[in-house]
């Protein structure tokens, strides 16, 4: 389990990026294991946009995720994300990075022999939360939000998948970040959870929040259009709907 730790203080290794920037790579080349993944990226996304990212397993699109979070190093080309230099970013930096940031993943990693409240809580303690009252009143209002109330002394496991991702969800919204950033957040879930968990992210970015969500599936594409960036030989280009859908798996 990947356990995302945000500190409660972000103020060196910022960027000056377009004023309506949020993520902003430019002749990036990313690499796994001194492996060329990705080569001569070049995108730009803004903040509130919704931005799908396509390609087939193996084609790069979690490598290029894992960049954008500080897990794999950015060596080559410039990147920056909400105000952050990717290049040469020092590891103890990353953790004050990834607190302006939430992330949601396929397999929810939640922590399964906690409650959801203490879920939620662990990270509000994490990232420097600690009143009391603020803590219970935050899962209070991210429960109802994401429709999950009432469910606050559940174990995950007591949860059906879709309702372990609200969490995630929930716990991707703890410190208001200006950007999400989903790794395929409706592989694991049926159709029907898979479509009650778009109209959530997209109500959260009508909010004004970015979202980068990569994924499989063209049917979500073709049933909730939205900017479509894809993985491909090596590189990421824009396509549009008609493109998608030569892409089904």
């Amino acid at each position: 389990m990947i356990l995302i730790i945000f500190p409660s203080f972000i103020q060196s290794n910022r960027l000056t990026m377009n004023d309506n920037a949020i993520i902003s790579l430019s002749d990036t080349v990313i690499k796994q294991d001194n492996i060329t993944i990705l080569n001569e990226v070049n995108i730009q996304i803004n903040r509130g946009e919704f931005v799908y990212l396509i390609g087939r397993t193996g084609s790069g699109k979690t490598s290029l995720l894992k960049t954008l979070y500080g897990e794999l190093k950015l060596k080559t080309g410039t990147g920056s994300i909400v105000n952050y230099n990717l290049k040469g970013i020092k590891s103890k930096k990353i953790s004050a990075l990834r607190r302006t940031i939430g992330i949601v993943f396929q397999d929810f990693q939640l922590l399964m022999d906690r409650s959801i409240k203490d879920n939620l809580v662990f990270v509000m303690k994490s990232t420097g939360w600690k009143d009391k009252s603020k803590m219970n009143l935050k899962v209070d209002e991210l429960l109802s939000r994401v429709g999950v109330e009432g469910k606050h002394h559940h174990l995950p496991s007591q949860l059906s998948g879709g309702e372990q991702q609200r969490v995630a969800i929930a716990r991707a919204l703890i410190n208001d970040p200006e950007l999400i950033l989903a790794d395929e957040p409706t592989g694991n879930l049926d159709p029907i959870t898979s479509d009650e968990i778009m109209k959530l992210l997209f109500e959260i970015s009508s909010s004004g929040k970015a979202i980068l969500m990569a994924t499989h599936d063209y049917h979500i594409i073709n049933k909730f259009p939205s900017r479509t960036l894809k993985t491909e030989s090596g590189a990421v280009l824009e396509i549009n709907l008609a493109q998608a859908e030569e892409f089904r798996f």
